[in-house]
Parts: C-alpha cells; sequence; structure tokens
C-alpha cells in the first residue's frame, strides 16, 4: 500500500524501523523479533541503508523478504550519496518489479575520511535532487523524505534548513519522518514553522526509546546530537542498573507516543534498533495490542 494513502487515514500510523544485520546469527534474531512485532500490525516497516550504501546488497534482500513473508507494506531506504543514477534506476526498478511501491529518499552520510567529498559523475548533490529523480522516472512510488525536529546537525541555521526541507517536498516528496527527539515541544514547534513556510505534506514523529547509558552516549554522538531533557538525565542518572534504565526509556518513550497520538500527529515511527522488547512494551501500556 502506498504510504500517502496510509497517512491519508483518519488514525495516527505507528511504524518500525529494521537494519540488515551482518550476521547470520543477527539475521534469525531480527525474524524472531519482526515475528513477535508483526502482530502489532504496524502501517509499515523501514528499512536502512547503510553509509555511503554500504549494506545495499543486504538491504534489498531484508526488504523482498519481509514483503514476501509478512505482507507488511515495506519502505526502504534508499541514500544517494556515493549513488549514480543508475545505481538508484536499478534499484528501485528491481524493488518496484517484485511489488514494493515506497522509498524513503536521503541524502545519506558523507565519507568522514574524504576531504572536499563530491558526488561520483552522473550523481546527486542532495536529497533534493534524488527525490525529483525518482518522481520523474517512477511516478507512481509514494516518497518520503527526513526531517529534524531538533535541527539539522549540519545547518545550524533553522530557517535555511526548512527552506531546504521544502525544496525536497516540492520535489516530489508526500511525507516527512523525523529524527528521533525526546521533547515532544520540539517537534510540535517543527511541525509549526514547516507549516509557516508551506510545507502540508503529514509530517511523522520519530521515536527512540532509550535502552542504555552507552545508547544515550551514541545518540548524543550519531542521532543528530539528540538533545536529552533534564528531568529524563536525572532518571536515568539516579538508574541503579542498565535494566532499570531501559525501563525509564519505554516509560519515556511511552507518555511520548500518548502524547503524539492524543494530539492526532499523522504517524509516530519508531526506531527498534531490530529489538521487539521496547516497542512490544509501549504498546502494552498504550493499550494498543
Amino acid at each position: 500500500m502506498l504510504m500517502k494513502n496510509i497517512l491519508d487515514q483518519n488514525t495516527t500510523s505507528l511504524s518500525f524501523e529494521f537494519f540488515p544485520p551482518k550476521t547470520d546469527l543477527g539475521w534469525q534474531r531480527l525474524f524472531d523479533n519482526i515475528a513477535q512485532l508483526a502482530p502489532l500490525n504496524p502501517s509499515s516497516v523501514s528499512v536502512t541503508y547503510g553509509a555511503g550504501g554500504t549494506t545495499r546488497s543486504q538491504t534489498n534482500e531484508l526488504v523482498l523478504r519481509i514483503h514476501r513473508e509478512t505482507g507488511i507494506t515495506v519502505v526502504p531506504h534508499q541514500t544517494c550519496v556515493a549513488a549514480t543514477k543508475d545505481d538508484v534506476h536499478a534499484i528501485l526498478s528491481h524493488y518496484q518489479q517484485n511489488g514494493i511501491e515506497n522509498v524513503l529518499a536521503l541524502r545519506g552520510d558523507k565519507p568522514q575520511d574524504v576531504e572536499n567529498w563530491c558526488p561520483p559523475e552522473n550523481g546527486f548533490h542532495h536529497a533534493a535532487d534524488l527525490v525529483a529523480y525518482i518522481r520523474q522516472h517512477f511516478p507512481t512510488m509514494s516518497i518520503g523524505v527526513a526531517g529534524f525536529a531538533e535541527g539539522h546537525p549540519e545547518m545550524p541555521n533553522r530557517l535555511l534548513e526548512i527552506d531546504y526541507l521544502k525544496q525536497k517536498v516540492d520535489a516530489g516528496a508526500d511525507y516527512i519522518v523525523t529524527q528521533l527527539f525526546f521533547e515532544n515541544r520540539d517537534f510540535y514547534d517543527f511541525c509549526q514553522r514547516c507549516e509557516l513556510a508551506g510545507i502540508t505534506v503529514p509530517i511523522i514523529a520519530g521515536i527512540m526509546p532509550l535502552r542504555n547509558r552507552q545508547g544515550m552516549s551514541r545518540m548524543a554522538e550519531l542521532a543528530a546530537g539528540a538533545r536529552f531533557p533534564a528531568e529524563l538525565l536525572r532518571r536515568v542518572y539516579a538508574a541503579g542498573s542498565e535494566e532499570e534504565v531501559e525501563q525509564i526509556g519505554i516509560d519515556w518513550a511511552t507518555e511520548q507516543a500518548r502524547d503524539l497520538i492524543a494530539n492526532k500527529v499523522r504517524g509516530i515511527h519508531f526506531y527498534t534498533l531490530n529489538s521487539a522488547t521496547a516497542t512490544d512494551s509501549i504498546y502494552e501500556r498504550l493499550g494498543l495490542k
């Protein structure tokens, strides 16, 4: 089902994100977790694409396997930072031939070890260029793009940030999925600024339950510099074990989701880290199971 049609429904859509494992054991664990989450009837699931396209074949395999074995709507990520137009065309043609109707179009992370990086010949400079290409050559596909409720890590100018997001929407994007955030006010403010800029497509809120202190440190470094509210930090610092930290993370994400649903957001996207535990618990606490 097309994501733009899913988001036209009156209820808040609930979706999950997975990433391709690197080992055979990881694949088995992932599908055990997918089997646990499938009865929750997500509106869709997305599959990430490694930095610089490093998990291209694994992403394709996981996308098609979920599509074949679960029947859940799948949204593969497609980055363009190291891809040519021929690369993208081949991948999306393969998806389309196998019944995949949606894609999340992303620039992707630039190579950290390359100074003055530039895209390959016949490549893409920006995500908006990728969106325009997909809309032209795969007009029936539903296209999502990324948004940053707390601000894009490479764009301190918040006015330009929204302008660039609007360029992606004007190029043909059907909806926006935000990076993770821990303070709902940041999300609501982001939505209002999008509205002021004339962005009217649905905006899906990205939620990632905190699992442990190490994960918190990684989020601060990697996830667009995630900001942690003082109250959340207070609870984490007072926790006596990592198990307590995980429960604090589930509690916090549950209240975020409860508030978002009460405010009738168009969708909530749970970053699962390939584990069913937190998402399953959040569903149970919200009475959604």
